[in-house]
């Protein structure tokens, strides 16, 4: 792990491409989150690592815009979400949880709805349908109904429509949650592969995560950030499950 690493964290060269600043979210009297400030290097793979109800899917929601804080802005590639979302929509991928499909589309007519809808042009549209379909594996189950595809095929399809537009910032909520250890396996492969064009934000509560995939650590529990960093200083020689439990307080410091 500590070979793989780069030399310098990536915000060292790289300009922001994900920007939250002061991110608050109310629902009536419970706050989600408070004043969740971070940004992600161009050219990176940042784990957006928490316990269970941290606020991570809420401040996800708001940096893709289908979310509006009470207080804070959200930037993707420059564009403020709250001023800019149809101009930033343009340069983001999104892969939600619990990925929205149409059970009773095959996967190839319902990426070509989504390439439709990305507006793709004929010739394009093809050539982008190939691609997605070779990159997330997913030519032998091209022509079958979604309801009756496995939750991994059913991941690798949802995350080849956040892909097919090839945009510039991917965003994925969760992407590993519920699939087997040879599924997991592929999904990070392919990862780490649209890492080298992708700036990438991925949310994860599981360690093995941060470790496979991730170069660096943005950490939020109770709605706050706790710590922003590379893997290795997340680490800091005690172990990240030792260092995770003492960031949510699950022992003393």
């Amino acid at each position: 792990m500590t070979d793989a690493l780069p030399a310098a964290p990536p915000s060292a060269t790289a300009p922001a491409v994900i920007e939250a600043t002061g991110l608050t979210k109310f629902y009536g009297t419970f706050t989600a989150i408070q004043d969740v400030t971070f940004s992600v290097p161009a050219a990176s793979v940042t784990a957006f690592l928490g316990p269970n109800g941290a606020g991570k899917s809420t401040a996800m929601k708001i940096l893709t815009g289908f979310l509006a804080p009470s207080s804070g802005t959200a930037r993707l590639a420059g564009f403020d979400m709250a001023t800019e979302r149809i101009a930033a929509s343009r340069v983001l991928g999104y892969l939600p949880e619990n990925g929205p499909l149409y059970p009773d589309m095959t996967p190839g007519t319902f990426l070509r709805y989504c390439g439709q809808v990305r507006g793709i042009p004929g010739a394009k549209l093809k050539e982008a349908l190939d691609r997605v379909a070779h990159t997330c594996r997913i030519e032998e189950v091209w022509h079958k109904p979604i309801r009756k595809l496995s939750k991994g095929f059913r991941q690798r399809v949802g995350l080849a429509q956040a892909i097919i537009h090839q945009p510039q910032v991917l965003i994925l909520d969760e992407p590993t949650s519920g699939l087997d250890p040879n599924q997991i396996s592929l999904v990070r492969d392919l990862v780490k592969d649209l890492a080298k064009g992708t700036t990438i934000l991925l949310s994860t509560h599981i360690l093995q995560e941060v470790e496979a995939m991730a170069d660096r650590v943005v950490m939020i529990n109770e709605g706050r950030v706790v710590f922003q960093g590379t893997p290795v200083e997340l680490n800091a020689g005690k172990g990240l499950e030792q260092r995770f439990k003492e960031l949510t307080k699950g022992v003393v410091a």
